[in-house]
């Protein structure tokens, strides 16, 4: 096979298991790989120089595409209740077809790095069938110099071919899309699909099966660190506000989505981000908007003007999961090294569609646990097809599809980490007030940037709290430049008794849903649940 580009020699792809490829370019930079792009179709250019491509049905990922191969090693390891299993003999005919699918083909292969600190790190090689999924990983991975390629050793290797199509009897899977992880050899197969996420949080994955196994926490966050060294870590579902609320001028921003927590302090897995630019506008964002308008920016299923080629991020008829992928250094303020200290605060966003929710809260200890837990936010009317009213949505460790291991083992070592250093907790409303979706309207950001900022800078915790008659959690009484009503969200509702009976369905919601993890939490844990009267 014709070999491009600069990669060892001793470790090629043949290392692998392929054979008969037609080529293989190897870490090919951002012009190359826009070239290959365009010459095959696979994108278009847009104006300020931005890369667009489309990912087809898929617009965002398929967790129940997703298997893990179930032998001696993950047996009492995996949480089987959130993960699907595929045998090892299963995994090795999927392989096997893997490669023959691929002989003749022209890949392109990157060697990156998934995590910023060299003592927690992994080498994942990533083979694409698309240019510009290379760029895409390219960007969203640690990139090592230039000199330390020629002797890179893959430990882990994502195979990417999105023309692959899986045959559910053969394979033991559900569908021709299929994401196969093979722990024990540290091996990905994605095919059926073109989203491009599917590869970097498969390397989230796999560094969240093996990071606890050696006292590190695996985090689906962003953060970012204050002048003085003060760190805070957002987790966050999708739409809550972590790469918004991260991305702050005032603060350094270490990452938008994926970090560890070890002895030594916050580390980025990534080396880009992955922003969703959904009704992104340039007043209300300006980094994130900034970067696509930036020559190396990959831009995922918006819509664009097809004389101008401006975008409309404002247009959602493809999907609302329209994204953009960037090297980290394109944010002014970013880290250089994507390490930084032991966390101060920590931050669990919910955007509450029910609107009962305060726009801050101090949490204890063992209420973190509890809403890390829980991993609360809610979607809204006219999301989904059906979604007439909000609806409480649940994902344990604010990201349950990337969680190989029992919530339990992430939240103890969280609760660890919380008490041994003195990490003041916060749960942060980005979501309704004055009432549920459709009622009322979005928490200004104006608030919640400014309610935010006094947490980080601590002087919040100088004000006077009150307890929550719903959650127990202490909400602020008076915070200055804030109004007062807006603190609690019972005075900003019209209908009172409305209000009540929202909030009691709620915190219902989080009874039935913590049901499955009471039997692993004690009772300090059970007990920081809301009250219902």
């Amino acid at each position: 096979m014709e070999n491009v580009g600069v990669f060892n020699a001793a470790h090629g792809a043949e290392s692998f298991g392929f054979r008969e490829l037609k080529r293989v370019n190897w870490n090919l930079e951002a012009p190359r790989l826009y070239e290959e792009a365009l010459k095959r179709d696979e994108a278009q250019l847009v104006r300020g120089g931005a890369l667009l491509a489309e990912t087809g049905v898929h617009t965002g990922r398929s967790p129940k595409d997703k298997f893990v191969v179930r032998d001696a090693n993950t047996e009492n390891a995996v949480w089987w209740d959130n993960n699907g299993a595929i045998t090892p003999a299963q995994f090795d005919t999927l392989l096997a077809d893997f490669i023959a699918h691929a002989k003749g083909k022209e890949l392109f292969a990157q060697d990156l790095f998934g995590g910023a600190d060299p003592a927690h790190r992994v080498r994942a090689r990533v083979f694409t069938e698309f240019a510009w999924h290379s760029l895409f990983i390219r960007n969203l991975l640690i990139r090592p110099d230039r000199s330390e390629v020629s002797s890179y050793v893959p430990e882990m290797t994502i195979v990417d071919l999105p023309s692959f199509k899986a045959d559910p009897a053969r394979h033991g899977v559900r569908s021709e899309t299929v994401i196969a992880i093979d722990f024990t050899r540290k091996i990905v197969l994605i095919g059926g699909t073109s989203y491009a996420g599917e590869m970097k949080k498969s390397v989230f994955t796999y560094l969240n099966y093996v990071l606890p196994t050696v006292g590190v926490m695996p985090m689906h966050c962003s953060a970012n660190a204050g002048p003085d060294g003060d760190v805070a870590v957002f987790f966050g579902l999708s739409g809550t506000g972590k790469t918004t609320l991260s991305a702050d001028p005032k603060r350094t921003l270490i990452g938008d989505d994926e970090h560890g927590w070890s002895p030594e302090g916050v580390f980025n897995f990534e080396g880009g981000c992955y922003a969703k630019t959904v009704r992104l506008s340039r007043e209300a964002e300006p980094e994130i908007y900034a970067t696509t308008e930036r020559f190396g920016t990959v831009l995922e299923n918006v819509v664009v003007d097809p004389l101008t080629r401006e975008p409309d991020f404002d247009d959602t008829s493809k999907t609302e999961n329209t994204r953009c992928a960037y090297p980290l250094d394109f944010i002014p303020n970013a880290s250089a090294t994507g390490r930084a200290g032991i966390p101060k605060n920590i931050i669990m966003l919910t955007a509450d569609a029910f609107g009962v929710m305060p726009p801050i809260a101090r949490m204890t200890p063992a209420q973190a646990m509890y809403h890390f837990l829980s991993g609360y936010t809610a979607k809204v009317a006219g999301t989904e097809k059906g979604v007439t009213e909000p609806q409480a949505t649940f994902s344990t460790c604010f990201g349950a599809p990337f969680m190989p291991r029992h919530p339990s083992e992430y939240g103890n070592l969280l609760r660890e980490l919380i008490a041994k250093y003195g990490v003041t907790c916060w749960l942060v409303n980005t979501g309704w007030t004055g009432g549920k979706h459709g009622i009322g309207s979005r928490m200004p950001i104006r608030v919640t940037r400014a309610l935010l900022g006094a947490a980080l800078d601590g002087s919040l915790n100088k004000v006077e709290f009150r307890a929550d008659p719903n959650f127990g959690f202490e909400v602020p009484v008076a915070v200055p430049g804030i109004e007062n009503d807006i603190l609690d969200p019972m005075k900003t509702w019209a209908d009172k008794a409305d209000f009540a009976a929202t909030a009691q369905r709620l915190v219902g919601m989080f009874h039935d849903n913590f049901k499955t993890f009471e039997p692993h939490v004690d009772a300090e844990i059970r007990a920081a649940a809301p009250g219902q009267k």
